[in-house]
């Protein structure tokens, strides 16, 4: 039987944490190749600590992304985030590009040829969820934390308040009846800051942060409303700790919420399913719960390295569902192409669309129509609802 009555507790980090400034720059350099030719191949990891970035992997693309211009770009990525500190500046930083050509050997695995489709560019599992506890029908924890830091980073980068550095995390955790969220029982927030603010400064500056997320009536009560519990912040990024693409996954995703496969997203191109199948998985899962399926959904798929198809499709709904979950699943593969060929297409994944997604959540985002978390889009709802009519 599933708990109903129960708290439960996500985190978010900024675009300016450590590990979050690692997956903007490999991101961007996914984008420059995707930009310079769709069908480049880019497996990017960076690494930065004190003044120093290093971006090491495998990719296969034009010659006009030449290494000097990648340079240029993590230090515009760098500048963008805010970081011009001791330690740590887009000046200074000493970036040095360790990029190689990719393996003939997963090539040859991943590329069209012939009668074979392009194949997936890794082994794996991946999973996408949905819930119907916010409007993006996102888990409300780590929705919440994410917006939380969003707000901050807007204020900060705008000039609306001063003091704030770039390197932030946030904790909601909340109390659920019933299976829904219905207030916060503890909010953390912990902000990289100027060396003279005042901490009740800084405490009052989140707070109203905080409350412009929130539901009405939902803040935490005061004792458990945690601002820079330390009592300092004042040396953040790279300074304060060494980061590395890929270590927040779980940030990423859904706030430990449902499963994560294990493989990163920033850095790697779409023929790498990692990324572009938990796309899929989340599109899907998300247009399950839109359409009335059900309250909330798991969606699991699978691929072995080199192979077109999906090995496994397995859904569960919770208790939430109206249908079926075995019919779910072969509706879906009748219905949608979860080879990375047609993820790639269906999803218009070859596009430059990645640096966004570096931080904040690559799930529970607004498509735009500008191309950007095109896997959030609600457009199998009609055909989902006519399949189980």
């Amino acid at each position: 039987m599933t708990q109903s009555d129960y708290e439960f507790t996500s985190e978010s980090v900024s675009e300016g944490h450590p590990d979050k400034v690692c997956d903007r720059i490999s991101d961007t350099v996914v984008d420059m190749f995707l930009a310079a030719d769709p069908l480049s191949r880019v497996a990017c990891e960076t690494l930065a600590t004190t003044d120093k970035v290093i971006l090491a992997g495998e990719v296969r693309g034009p010659a006009s992304v030449t290494k000097d211009a990648i340079v240029e770009s993590a230090r515009e990525a760098i500048r963008d985030i805010g970081y011009d500190q001791e330690g740590f500046s887009w000046k200074t930083a000493d970036i040095d590009v360790l990029l190689h050509e990719q393996s003939t050997d997963i090539a040859m695995g991943v590329d069209a040829a012939g009668n074979k489709d392009e194949g997936a560019g890794d082994q794996g599992i991946m999973f996408g969820y949905a819930c119907r506890e916010t409007d993006a029908l996102m888990p409300a924890p780590i929705h919440f934390s994410h917006q939380i830091l969003k707000s901050m980073a807007e204020a900060r980068k705008s000039g609306a308040e001063k003091g704030f550095g770039p390197d932030s995390k946030s904790q909601v955790t909340l109390q659920y009846a019933n299976g829904m969220p219905v207030r916060a029982t503890s909010v953390v927030v912990s902000t990289q800051h100027d060396e003279d603010m005042d901490q009740d400064e800084i405490r009052e500056l989140v707070r109203g942060h905080v409350l412009k997320v929130l539901p009405e009536g939902w803040m935490c009560p005061e004792d458990h409303f945690y601002v820079n519990p330390t009592g300092r912040f004042v040396i953040g990024g790279p300074v304060g700790d060494a980061g590395l693409t890929g270590r927040k996954i779980i940030v990423d995703t859904y706030g430990g919420a449902a499963p994560h496969g294990g493989g990163a997203f920033s850095g790697k191109d779409p023929t790498k399913v990692d990324r572009s199948a938990a796309y899929a998985a989340r599109w899907v899962s998300k247009n399950v719960v839109a359409a009335g399926l059900a309250d909330k959904c798991t969606i699991q798929v699978s691929y072995a390295i080199g192979v077109s198809h999906p090995l496994s499709i397995y859904f569960e709904t919770y208790n939430t569902g109206k249908v079926d979950e075995a019919k779910l699943a072969s509706v879906i593969r009748e219905m949608v192409d979860l080879s990375p060929r047609g993820i790639r297409e269906r999803l218009a994944l070859s596009n430059p669309i990645y640096r966004p997604t570096s931080a904040y959540g690559h799930f529970g985002r607004e498509d735009g129509g500008d191309g950007h978390f095109t896997w959030e889009k609600l457009d199998l709802v009609d055909e989902l609802k006519s399949a189980f009519a």
